[in-house]
């Protein structure tokens, strides 16, 4: 009774108003499963590709018609009859449907649809949440990096790094990680206006001021942090993401807000000296994608104290993350779907990480949706780590709202990951 039966698929609108595909499989038993998949503005070089259009007329070219035709034929056509509780079948049968290493033929956007809406149905089958259908077990719920100021590819301000985020790591509880959150983010909002700044949010619902420098950003963010009632480092600490494959030129890396370029040494000396300033627990791309020699430094440099993420570098491939591992790259990777493309390769990358001992962030990306299957993958895969944007923005909010409705109803099992 759990074998698909129907696969559909429409075009609707992500956070940013571009178009992407929604996905939903029926089973034999009426079970009904619904995902929509995200897109990202600052990607991996490596990552399964988004099948576009590119027809000038609609959408700018951005429109998924023919992700969407691909989802209700082709790959339609090769998942129907299979078990829905068989998930890595499931998703066997899309990988060979597409023939390609990217997904680039038929597109990782159509193909995600199908993997995770095939996840939901299964679930909805067992009459379980997503989370406990992956996990009967799951019972930790991730401590949130907070988005709080937007630059880089996320916002029009000069800004170079990517997301300023806070991590409220003396929480006892999901929810009272999320109130300090929200406390610190409207804080800020008063303080920056305060200051002479607008108050508008960038992509992942931060603010986006014209700061210059990270310390510029960095003294804000502090600042509202202790404005708020509570100790930098000890209560809410900090984390950034400088996204450093955006403004790494000619073998540099070019801070065009500073108006200046900084040698892979430099940069390298430079984030030190963020980290000795300010409470900063983790920096997710600190290091372009391309420079592995940086990446090794930095790493053996600063990773015994800090944890250092890898997004760009490893695109939730579990062959690179393996790479990058035995190479002495960072201590800890950023896991998005979409980057790989099906539900089966995303646990097999958490599976790599997890056996090298390295931490896994669960991760949205800045065009989103409603949808909210990371949150239950940040506590079926209990990760402890989940980056979902700021306390801003449906899109963004969805997800925190669905994590305190899991801790909710894990009641006394619930556990915070916390520090």
């Amino acid at each position: 009774m759990t074998v698909i039966e129907a696969v559909a698929a429409r075009q609707i609108l992500d956070s940013r108003g571009n178009p992407t595909v929604e996905v939903d499989v029926r089973l034999a038993d009426g079970s009904l499963g619904r995902a929509a998949v995200p897109s990202g503005a600052s990607t991996g070089a490596a990552e399964a590709v988004e099948l576009r259009d590119g027809d000038p007329e609609r959408f700018h070219g951005k429109g998924v018609a023919n992700a969407v035709a691909n989802a209700t034929g082709p790959l339609a056509a090769a998942v129907r009859g299979l078990d829905a509780e068989d998930q890595a079948a499931v998703d066997a049968a899309l990988i060979s449907c597409d023939g390609t290493a990217d997904k680039r033929r038929l597109g990782a956007n159509a193909i995600l649809g199908i993997s995770l809406a095939t996840a939901r149905a299964a679930a909805v089958a067992r009459g379980v949440p997503l989370y406990r259908s992956l996990d009967p077990d799951a019972a930790v719920l991730p401590l949130p990096m907070i988005n709080i100021v937007n630059g880089g590819a996320h916002a029009d301000n000069p800004l170079d790094f990517q997301e300023f985020m806070i991590a409220p790591v003396g929480a006892r509880t999901f929810f009272e990680a999320v109130r300090m959150g929200s406390e610190v983010f409207h804080t800020l909002r008063r303080a920056l206006a305060t200051a002479g700044h607008n108050t508008n949010v960038g992509d992942e619902g931060g603010f986006a001021p014209q700061f210059t420098t990270a310390d510029e950003a960095l003294t804000f963010v502090t600042d509202a942090i202790a404005a708020s009632g509570y100790e930098a480092g000890r209560d809410i600490a900090i984390c950034l993401d400088p996204a450093a494959s955006e403004f790494f030129k000619g073998g540099a890396y070019d801070y065009t807000g500073e108006g200046l370029s900084r040698s892979v040494g430099e940069h390298i000396d430079y984030l030190s000296g963020l980290l000795r300033r300010y409470p900063i627990i983790s920096i997710e791309d600190p290091m372009a994608q391309d420079d592995l020699d940086g990446w090794r430094a930095l790493t053996e440099r600063e990773g015994a104290n800090t944890q250092l993420v890898g997004d760009d570098v490893f695109c939730t491939d579990a062959a690179r993350l393996q790479a990058g591992i035995d190479g002495g790259c960072a201590n800890a990777i950023l896991v998005k779907v979409n980057q790989v493309g099906t539900l089966t390769e995303t646990l097999s990358t958490v599976d790599t990480a997890r056996r090298a001992g390295y931490r896994v962030v669960m991760s949205h990306r800045s065009g989103e949706t409603e949808d909210t299957t990371i949150a239950d993958l940040a506590v079926a895969t209990g990760c402890g780590q989940i980056k979902t944007g700021s306390v801003s923005r449906s899109d963004r909010t969805a997800k925190y709202n669905r994590l305190i409705r899991i801790e909710e109803e894990l009641g006394p099992r619930a556990r915070f990951a916390g520090r």
